[in-house]
């Protein structure tokens, strides 16, 4: 069975590859909003504007490191102010182009008592990264850094949560990983946060904590240690994971609690089976958008599953006949694709099954 994709609009958006699979989008309930670096700045937009074709940007800052491209950024929900993710500090920058504050840490190049210059600029070798994000109530920072180098010879990595208005570290996690690079996810509950920190071959790591205003509670480390955190539920205290190799996607409660499980697809080749790709997300409340795209090139798809069971119910049918890409799902019935060949950022739903 397959459902046919309704094509609800198209525009010109280049760098539209990251809003879809890296780390160009912020979701805030019915505040969606784009961030595209654009040299040394970084431009904020609403989705919903986008769309109706108000392509000027929400809100735009400088950042700081022009020759930083790495880290995972945020903004805060009024616009007001981005906080940055570099190599040796987290920097929140006013929408005027001025400094709010600082946060130094241990500078994130992997090479052993490698030198820096005191230039603020300095770009050290490797691509390794943290992230940011700002509450969802605009009161703090949340920050995955390093707080030791590995010249200090006791590598370590935190997870900081940092006031908004003066950068004070105010709690701490300390985590068991040693990252290539971050994302964060927070929970529509307004509390909740999820860090999941890739660490190359030697898997995964993700987190849960929730700030109150004054203390963390619920810190947990998911034990699994190959699990990729995807997307968390529009208005259910679950979110969602896809294994490391694409062998399963999990529906989990907020406690860590395996709620659903979509095992791999059916395959006619044994020594290829069929896994799901590292993207995936709810459509809406009842529904979980997961392709099977790196899998087979030829046939690969994008899957409707049930969002209670993770069950596939049907494919998606384009217009084009092909499937254009991976997808972020919106949680409001729609997901988004990116045409590289036409730097085309579109919005689709589903039309009736068929």
């Amino acid at each position: 069975m397959t459902v046919d994709a309704v094509l609800r609009g198209a525009v010109a958006f280049p760098g539209g590859r990251d809003v879809v699979i890296g780390f160009g989008f912020e979701g805030r309930g019915g505040a969606r909003r784009v961030l595209r670096r654009d040299g040394d700045r970084l431009s904020v937009f609403e989705l919903d504007a986008v769309f109706d074709g108000r392509t000027e940007p929400f809100a735009d800052f400088p950042v700081p490191w022009p020759g930083w491209t790495y880290g995972a950024h945020s903004t805060s929900p009024d616009g007001g102010f981005a906080a940055f993710s570099g190599q040796r500090a987290v920097r929140a920058v006013n929408r005027d182009g001025t400094t709010r504050w600082e946060y130094r840490h241990s500078c994130w190049g992997p090479l052993v008592g490698h030198p820096h210059s005191g230039d603020e600029q300095e770009v050290c070798e490797g691509s390794e990264h943290g992230s940011c994000r700002v509450s969802d109530d605009g009161r703090v920072v949340w920050a995955h850094v390093p707080v030791t180098g590995p010249e200090d010879g006791d590598y370590a990595e935190a997870w900081v949560v940092l006031d908004a208005d003066d950068g004070r570290e105010l709690a701490r996690v300390d985590l068991e990983c040693v990252a290539a690079g971050s994302h964060q996810l927070s929970h529509p509950d307004g509390g909740h946060l999820g860090l999941c920190v890739g660490m190359g071959q030697d898997g995964i790591g993700l987190y849960w904590a929730r700030w109150d205003g004054s203390r963390l509670h619920d810190v947990r480390l998911e034990e699994d240690g190959e699990r990729i955190l995807t997307d968390v539920h529009p208005d259910r205290a679950a979110y969602l994971t896809v294994q490391h190799d694409g062998w399963d996607v999990q529906l989990h409660a907020l406690d860590g609690t395996l709620l659903a499980e979509g095992a791999p697809l059916p395959s006619a080749d044994p020594d290829e089976p069929a896994c799901w790709d590292w993207y995936c997300g709810f459509v809406d409340p009842h529904t979980v958008l997961a392709s099977t795209l790196d899998c087979d090139d030829d046939h690969g798809a994008h899957w409707l599953l049930d969002a209670a069971t993770l069950t596939p119910r049907t494919t998606v049918g384009y217009p084009a006949g092909r499937t254009p890409g991976y997808a972020r799902p919106l949680g409001d019935g729609t997901w988004l694709t990116f045409d590289h060949r036409t730097s085309l950022l579109q919005r689709w739903s589903a039309a009736k099954e068929r």
